[in-house]
């Protein structure tokens, strides 16, 4: 070989490998994550009162992708009647959001089974048509039970709950209330903090139930990304998007005074959101402003109102 030849063979192989470098290393980089939960509307938590079907009206008008399904509703219908609404959001690209809980268990017992009786009718009616997600929340006070007791109580009821919903493939998530206030309106304070409601979820015991993050609980509750990247999607049965009242810090922060997505800044929603994604959240996610000036509103201009500050915060995500 001589050395022409040696130079032009040596220049071929260090292209070749230099290509094939890239190429590896091109293929090693991490893509985007591509969003897989969806934009859903829960009139309830706007102020917006419609039956179920223009519930889904209102979804394909403003371009949300989910819906909260009502368990009253869909237990009372015929398995056509069932077929018809699925083809119907089928043709007009909706899906179910998450339901709410239809059972009142933070009264006295009584009261909690006459909600149990009925549950499985109603989680029947959610199974058969096609609904897959039920929440509720904790209240993060209580007059009388102390933080052991209540959290006892809670394990066991909801441990209740959640095998009935477990019989009718149902995930069932909780949502903490993180904000200072209302954890010192009473006697004793309870749980307040995703670790929190990971020991409650724990202690209950049960497969299907996971946790709803609230990004106004995740703000007030002093938490950051990392503790959302402890979870998984298989952790996480629904999320809540909303913003912070100005002028007032996280521990200053009223629950029932919140704002739309976007509103004053004080949440960081890009990060919220993005750290969702990176985690393969496939959820529903909702705004939940209870905002007074938004309930006054006629309710087409509220689910508007509430359409365009999600889209605004979704955009933000990279």
């Amino acid at each position: 070989m001589n050395r022409r030849h040696f130079l032009h063979q040596s220049t071929l192989a260090a292209a070749t490998l230099a290509s094939t470098s890239f190429t590896s290393s091109a293929l090693a980089s991490p893509q985007p994550k591509a969003r897989k939960f969806t934009m859903s509307l829960d009139p309830g938590a706007i102020g917006v009162k419609v039956d179920q079907n223009q519930l889904i009206e209102y979804a394909t008008k403003f371009g949300f992708e989910a819906v909260t399904p009502y368990p009253d509703f869909l237990a009372k219908l015929t398995k056509d009647e069932v077929s018809d609404l699925l083809d119907e959001m089928q043709q007009k690209k909706v899906v179910w959001g998450v339901a709410g809980l239809p059972v009142e268990f933070r009264k006295d017992e009584n009261t909690l089974r006459e909600g149990l009786k009925k549950l499985p009718a109603l989680a029947k009616g959610l199974q058969q048509a096609n609904v897959t997600r039920v929440s509720t929340w904790v209240m993060p006070t209580h007059a009388e039970l102390n933080y052991l007791k209540n959290f006892r109580q809670h394990a066991d009821r909801l441990r209740e709950v959640a095998t009935i919903l477990a019989d009718h493939n149902l995930r069932f998530g909780l949502e903490y209330v993180g904000p200072t206030t209302l954890r010192n309106a009473k006697k004793y304070a309870f749980v307040h903090t995703l670790e929190e409601t990971q020991a409650l979820i724990e202690e209950i015991g049960q497969k299907n139930v996971g946790v709803v993050l609230d990004s106004f609980h995740w703000f007030t509750a002093e938490e950051d990304v990392k503790d959302i990247l402890t979870l998984s999607n298989e952790d996480i049965v629904a999320a809540d998007l909303n913003d912070a009242h100005a002028g007032r810090t996280a521990v200053e922060q009223i629950d029932g005074q919140r704002e739309l997505p976007m509103a004053t800044g004080l949440i960081d929603t890009q990060a919220f959101l993005n750290t969702l994604v990176t985690i393969g959240f496939d959820g529903p996610v909702r705004a939940e402003p209870f905002n007074q000036a938004l309930r006054d509103m006629p309710d087409d201009k509220a689910v508007a109102s509430t359409a365009k500050a999600m889209k605004k915060a979704f955009s933000l995500i990279s």
